[in-house]
């Protein structure tokens, strides 16, 4: 199962996104979280992006790309995930 959750912000894509990975025993995915952890942990690629988010630019899609292909790459026992504002 593959699930695209789309929406302005505040939607709830989020608290819907946690429920359906719940419910379906599938991967969440949210961009705004990995980027924050990444930047959190001081990653190379967190760097990068903490210094495109003071800015205050958007993070290419390039590198968002990167993060999501590093994240999906990551679940050995997974039945599926759901991107959670992603594209």
């Amino acid at each position: 199962m593959r699930l695209i959750i789309l929406g302005p912000p505040g939607a709830g894509k989020g608290t819907q996104a946690k429920l359906l990975a719940k419910k379906f025993n599938i991967q969440q995915i949210s961009t705004g979280d990995i980027l924050r952890a990444a930047v959190k942990k001081k990653t190379p690629l967190g760097l990068e992006v903490e210094k495109i988010m003071q800015a205050g630019q958007l993070v290419p899609d390039e590198t968002v790309n990167k993060i999501i292909e590093e994240e999906i790459r990551g679940f050995s026992n997974s039945h599926g995930f759901i991107l959670d504002g992603y594209p």
